[in-house]
């Protein structure tokens, strides 16, 4: 996408929103409520860390970048550590959850999540996301439920579009390091049927050395139909994107002035990406029951140039690589759910089917040099399928008690075409794994105000099904050992939640995770392989509180433990690197008259680098300040500050070894210098906005 003028786009736009397409015949139209769904609550949640987070409180939240919008879910962090073109890296409960492995997302109903991916397992790439037109963001954590199925043992995360807008806008801002953006959205609601339509773009060049000459252009076609009770949705996405990346750099050349700590090892990393897809849910809810039907499909694109060693394999030509996927992916699911009896006791008994299958043209890794391919590691051609059943029955056993009893069955099927001439051959393979995973939950209702919950499961995370089919470590070519194509995790949790009213809800879990193998990332491949049995354990602890009509308040604490289980190999300890330890999160909301504004701050205590626990992370902690202001009822201000402290922490660290050109010709690289290896958050910057409703 070429460079663009904001107000030369604007100029095509603001025709657009004020077309018939966008701006609604008052005449016809009833009044636009825009909510949210509803958080859990007293007598009807199922567990203590499952809830839904008020929509005026994460859409006044600055927000750096699309996927921040998953910190609403209590305990998790989002960061980067490379373009803003290139997934977040999440943490949430003890895991540092890579680009989404563990943590399943979804944006109206599509999974977000790309397995056997060229980057990373589980790869959740947000930026196609429209923040504005998010309705709710919903969550759970822990395989304790039926319907939660691949990378969802930490936790999952929904977020639902809304249909309609009150009113057409547009929306241009611009703030430090040449970040511009502008966004037009619009909805038409005739009867009972609504169009809606968004178009956003952006460019951004970061506080980088490098520039990161972001571009993004991103749009969505929504229509719905129907009331409250029976109706379909219609939903079009398309976003392509492309930048230049600083990848994270060693500390040691930061500490010795060599290079500053926003400068790059590779000027030439860099990626882009494309996403198209088409989606559709129906659903029917009366008095005998509801059923929801959804599928969709997707066409996706993906090249990523990375150098995380610098020297380390390939002294003369270095150790750029790029990772590339072109894939269509197709999915759907229907759901059941019927109130019923057993012995005499109202239930509900919820049984549903979902399918994804992904026809993957290239999965590829290849040596570069300035983004110029040198030769090919891997280059696969791969397809697979996951087909899962499932049935949940719910029981109100008196009015205290009530409880639900779940099964869920996954069958994973997958080929490998190897095409590298090298070993593409010994590589390939078919194969079929099936995993089972009960489910468990009791509530007990102590008083009308206090609410007791044990919940229990198993659940799983797919691996990479290259990695199920491998002989050859294309990299050393020495033998390579297979791994599982879907590995089993084991989860409980006891918790208490304290509501005395709508305005005020605390809640606090005491849980533990296990798995049968953890996925740990690789520095030179830019990738993640399977590890050791693991296990985590933690508390966790929210607060929502309205303190008075116009004032909310928001205070998460998580603290978790991390451990690899089992005989550890000579010169490794037991510490899960990388594993998030403690995090702390708060924030007031002010929202009164023409005046919106919001305070954050979010702490992330030291972690393990090493198994041994011999290098640890930094503490880092980040002030964010928002604030909106309507002049009038057509115009609204808004100004964001980010890192409002001008705090200088990392948005990641990673202790690797690894080689500057310099060293090598020095002599004194041998095989490797082991060092902790950092992406900054950051510096303070300010963006302003100015939004038009029509």
């Amino acid at each position: 996408m070429p460079p663009f003028s904001l107000m030369r786009c604007g100029a095509y736009l603001i025709p657009l929103v004020n077309s018939p397409l966008a701006v609604a015949q008052t005449t016809h139209l009833p009044e636009i409520e825009v909510r949210g769904p509803r958080d859990s609550s007293i007598g009807s949640a199922d567990s203590a860390s499952e809830g839904a987070a008020e929509r005026e409180s994460f859409q006044s939240r600055p927000k750096l970048r699309p996927g921040d919008i998953v910190e609403a879910v209590p305990g998790v962090v989002a960061t980067q550590h490379s373009g803003d073109g290139k997934a977040n890296q999440y943490f949430l409960r003890g895991f540092n959850l890579d680009h989404g492995t563990d943590f399943a997302v979804t944006v109206d109903g599509m999974p977000v999540n790309m397995p056997t991916h060229g980057h990373g397992q589980g790869f959740a790439d947000l930026n196609f996301l429209t923040p504005e037109l998010v309705s709710g963001v919903r969550y759970r954590k822990g395989p304790y439920f039926a319907d939660s199925g691949d990378f969802s043992l930490a936790g999952s995360a929904s977020l639902d579009y809304l249909s309609a807008l009150p009113a057409p806008i547009v929306d241009v801002s611009f703030g430090s390091h040449n970040f511009r953006r502008l966004l037009a959205a619009g909805s038409r609601t005739v009867a009972d049927q609504t169009w809606l339509g968004a178009i956003e773009l952006e460019g951004n060049d970061g506080p980088w050395q490098v520039p990161e000459q972001l571009r993004k252009a991103n749009a969505v076609l929504r229509y719905s139909q129907g009331s409250s009770a029976r109706g379909l949705s219609l939903t079009g996405m398309a976003y392509q994107s492309r930048w230049n990346s600083t990848d994270q750099v060693p500390q040691r050349l930061i500490d010795s002035g060599e290079i500053s700590r926003f400068g790059s090892m590779n000027p030439t990393d860099g990626g882009r990406t494309r996403r198209l897809s088409l989606s559709g849910k129906w659903f029917d809810k009366g008095r005998d029951g509801e059923t929801q039907i959804s599928a969709y499909a997707m066409d996706y694109r993906f090249d990523l140039f990375s150098d995380f060693t610098y020297f380390l394999r390939n002294p003369v030509d270095g150790d750029q690589f790029e990772q590339t996927d072109r894939r269509r992916a197709f999915g759907a699911q229907g759901s059941r759910s019927m109130p019923n009896r057993i012995g005499g006791l109202d239930g509900l008994l919820s049984v549903g089917a979902q399918w994804r299958g992904d026809r993957i043209g290239e999965v590829g890794l290849y040596d570069t040099v300035a983004r110029e391919r040198l030769s090919t590691l891997r280059n696969d051609k791969v397809s697979q399928d996951l087909v899962s059943i499932y049935a949940q029955q719910f029981v109100n056993f008196s009015d205290h008690w009530r409880g639900y009893v779940g099964w869920r069955s996954d069958a994973l099927r997958y080929d490998v075409q190897g095409r590298a001439l090298a070993y593409g051959s010994l590589n390939s393979g078919k194969g079929h794994d099936a995993i089972t995973s009960p489910k468990l939950g009791l509530a007990f209702t102590v008083t009308p105000q206090h609410e007791l919950y044990l919940n229990a499961g198993g659940g799983f995370h797919s691996n990479d099904v290259r990695g199920a089919t491998i002989t050859i470590d294309p990299q050393s070519g020495l033998p390579a050992e297979r791994v599982p194509a879907l590995v089993k995790g084991r989860g409980a949790e006891l918790g208490w939640r304290f509501q005395p009213n709508d305005d005020l809800t605390a809640t606090v879990a005491l849980w533990e995770l296990g798995l049968d193998s953890e996925l740990v990332y690789v520095g030179d491949a830019g990738s993640t392989e399977p590890g050791r049995a693991s296990r985590r354990r933690g508390l966790e602890a929210t607060l929502r509180w309205k303190v008075v009509s116009h004032w909310r308040l928001e205070a998460d604490a998580a603290l978790s433990r991390g451990r690899f289980r089992g005989e550890a190999p000579e010169g490794e300890g037991d510490h899960v690197d990388n594993a998030v330890e403690r995090v702390f999160a708060a924030g007031v909301t002010y929202i009164g008259g023409p005046w919106t504004a919001s305070l954050r701050l979010r702490y992330m205590g030291p972690r393990a680098l090493d198994t041994l626990n011999t290098v640890r992370s930094r503490a880092t902690a980040l002030l964010n300040f928002g604030a909106r202001y309507a002049v009038n009822e057509h115009l609204t201000l808004g100004l964001d500050v980010f890192n409002l402290a001008g705090r200088k922490g990392n948005d990641i660290e990673y202790f690797y070894a690894s080689c500057t050109a310099g060293e090598v010709a020095s002599g004194a690289c041998g095989g490797g210098i082991d060092d902790r290896h950092v992406h900054p958050m950051e510096p303070r910057s300010a963006r302003v906005s100015a939004r038009w409703t029509f």
